[in-house]
C-alpha cells in the first residue's frame, strides 16, 4: 500500500506538475473545483491544502451532493502564481476509507519535527470498528508537497469532519473538529494519536450549524473561527479566549453571508510578510450549484484592540498584476452603476473565464494595482469583440484621469486583437480604468501593455 501512494504521487507530479499565474485574481485556483482551503506558511511559499470538488455520476457518489475523491496541493511565493504539485491523497489508496465514499472533505496540514502532517476526513469502510459517519486520518511526509504515505488507521476517539491542527508556543498541538459542536483536544507528540479527553468548545451559538473551526493565536488571543449558519447560508465567524481549548466569547462577524447563496464557507487565516490574508471559498465557475466551489483569497485586517474587520469578498483578490501581462478586467475592482454586466466567455467550459460587456457609452471598470515597473511602455493591447465598431479609453489612477490610450475598436464577427500606441506612460504602481467611449456595444477579455 505505501509503495501504491509513493508510485501515485509521482504519476501525480509527472502529469499534474503545473502552474496557474492568477496575478491575485479570484478565484486563485482557474483548472480545477477547490474549496476548503487550508493555507499554510511553509519557508518563503505559502502551500495551499483544499478538498477537490467534482461533479457526481451515477455510480460515482450521490447525485447533487458534495462529491470529492482525492487532495491536491497547490503553493505560491506571492499569492498570486500558484503551482498545482498534484494529488497527494486519494481515498482508494487509503487502506481505512470505504473507496466508494467521495467524501474526502475539508483537511489541514502542519509541520512538526521535520515531518508533514496532512489531516483529513472521511469514511471508514468497517463501520463496525470505527462507526458510521465521519472519521479523521492522517498522512506524513518529509515534503510540503508529499509524497504523504497515510496512517493504516484513523485518529482514535475523533468523529467528526473539518479537522484543524495547531501547535501552541509552548510546543502543545490540538486536533480540532466539528460534528454538530466543535470539540477539541490535545495531541501527542506522535500527531497521530490524542492526549487527553475530548472537550465540546463551549459559549458558542447554540442554533444553527456550526463547523469548519480554524483557530490561530495573536498578542496572545486565541481567536476560534468557524462558518456557522445564523440565518440562512454560512457567515464567518469568531470567539476569542486565552487558552486555546477555552472558553470562548462570541467576539464577531468575519465575512458575511454570501449575496449569491452559496450555502457554504469555509477557510483559514494566514500571515505572508506581515500582512493576514483570509482564505474562503465560493462557487464562482458554478453559479447554479454550489457543490462545486472555488478558492479566494482577501486581505484581512485586525482592530487597535484585537478585534477583527470585516472582510468584504472582491473579485480583484491580492497581488500586484504586471502590466505586461493579461490583466482580466472582469476581475475588477469596481464597476459603473449601469451599462456594463460581467458574463461567462464560455458556458460549456467555466473556466476559461469571463468577459465584461459595455453595453453604455461611458460604462467602466475599475482594476487596482497594476505594475508598471521602471521601463517604459509604449503600446496597449486589447482582446475585444464589436459587431459595429466601437472604442475604449483606458485611463489612470482616477475615472476622470489622464487618457493613457484611445482604442479604436473595428466591426468583426469575433474577437479581435486591437493594438494601438500610448499616449502617456508613468512608472510604478496605477489604478487602470477602461471607459466604453464608442457609440456601439464593445465586449472586453483582457488588456495588455508592451
Amino acid at each position: 500500500m505505501k509503495y501504491n501512494v509513493f508510485f501515485s504521487a509521482l504519476i501525480g507530479w509527472g502529469i499534474c506538475l503545473a502552474t496557474h499565474a492568477g496575478f491575485g485574481q479570484n478565484p486563485i485556483i482557474s483548472t480545477q473545483f477547490t474549496a476548503d482551503p487550508s493555507a499554510i506558511v511553509f519557508g518563503d511559499r505559502v502551500y495551499l491544502y483544499p478538498s477537490h470538488d467534482i461533479f457526481a455520476t451515477e455510480g460515482k457518489g450521490r447525485l447533487g451532493w458534495f462529491c470529492m475523491e482525492d487532495y491536491h496541493v497547490f503553493s505560491s511565493d506571492n499569492l498570486a502564481d500558484w503551482t498545482d504539485h498534484g494529488v497527494i491523497v486519494t481515498q482508494n489508496e487509503v487502506p481505512w476509507v470505504r473507496p466508494n465514499s467521495y467524501s474526502m472533505w475539508a483537511p489541514d496540514c502542519i509541520l512538526r519535527n521535520g515531518k508533514y502532517y496532512f489531516y483529513f476526513p472521511t469514511s471508514p469502510q468497517d463501520t463496525a470498528l470505527y462507526g458510521r459517519g465521519f472519521t479523521i486520518g492522517v498522512a506524513i511526509a518529509d515534503s510540503p508537497t508529499g509524497p504523504f504515505v497515510p496512517e493504516p488507521t484513523p485518529i482514535k476517539g475523533v468523529r467528526g469532519i473539518d479537522p484543524n491542527v495547531f501547535i501552541a508556543q509552548d510546543g502543545q498541538a490540538y486536533l480540532y473538529w466539528s460534528a454538530g459542536n466543535i470539540y477539541g483536544a490535545k495531541l501527542k507528540e506522535n500527531m497521530v494519536e490524542l492526549d487527553s479527553e475530548v472537550f465540546t468548545l463551549t459559549d458558542l451559538p447554540t442554533k444553527g450549524l456550526k463547523e469548519g473551526p480554524y483557530l490561530l493565536e495573536r498578542n496572545g488571543i486565541y481567536y476560534l473561527t468557524f462558518p456557522h449558519v445564523e440565518n440562512k447560508t454560512e457567515r464567518l465567524e469568531y470567539a476569542v479566549g486565552d487558552n486555546p481549548l477555552g472558553p470562548f466569547k462570541m467576539t464577531g462577524v468575519i465575512m458575511d453571508e454570501s449575496p449569491t447563496g452559496c450555502w457554504t464557507n469555509h477557510h483559514s487565516i494566514i500571515q505572508f510578510r506581515d500582512q493576514w490574508y483570509l482564505f474562503y471559498h465560493h462557487n464562482d465557475y458554478s453559479p447554479s450549484f454550489d457543490k462545486a466551489r472555488s478558492v479566494r483569497v482577501d486581505s484581512l485586517f485586525f482592530n487597535a484592540d484585537g478585534t477583527i474587520q470585516k472582510v468584504i469578498p472582491t473579485l480583484r483578490g491580492v497581488g500586484v498584476t504586471p502590466a505586461s501581462k493579461e490583466i482580466q478586467i472582469d476581475r475588477y475592482s469596481k464597476l459603473s452603476e449601469k451599462g456594463i454586466s460581467m458574463v461567462f466567455l464560455d458556458t460549456l467550459d467555466r473556466f476559461k473565464g469571463w468577459k465584461l460587456v459595455f453595453d453604455a457609452v461611458g460604462a467602466w471598470a475599475q482594476y487596482d494595482k497594476v505594475d508598471f515597473g521602471k521601463e517604459p511602455f509604449t503600446t496597449i493591447s486589447a482582446k475585444v469583440f464589436s459587431a459595429s465598431g466601437s472604442g475604449l479609453e483606458v485611463r489612470a489612477n482616477r475615472i476622470d484621469g489622464q487618457v493613457w490610450a484611445k482604442v479604436k475598436i473595428p466591426k468583426n464577427t469575433n474577437w479581435k486583437m486591437a493594438k494601438t500606441s500610448l499616449k502617456k506612460w508613468e512608472p510604478g504602481i496605477h489604478t487602470l480604468f477602461i471607459v466604453r467611449k464608442g457609440k456601439n456595444p464593445v465586449e472586453v477579455d483582457w488588456v495588455r501593455f508592451e
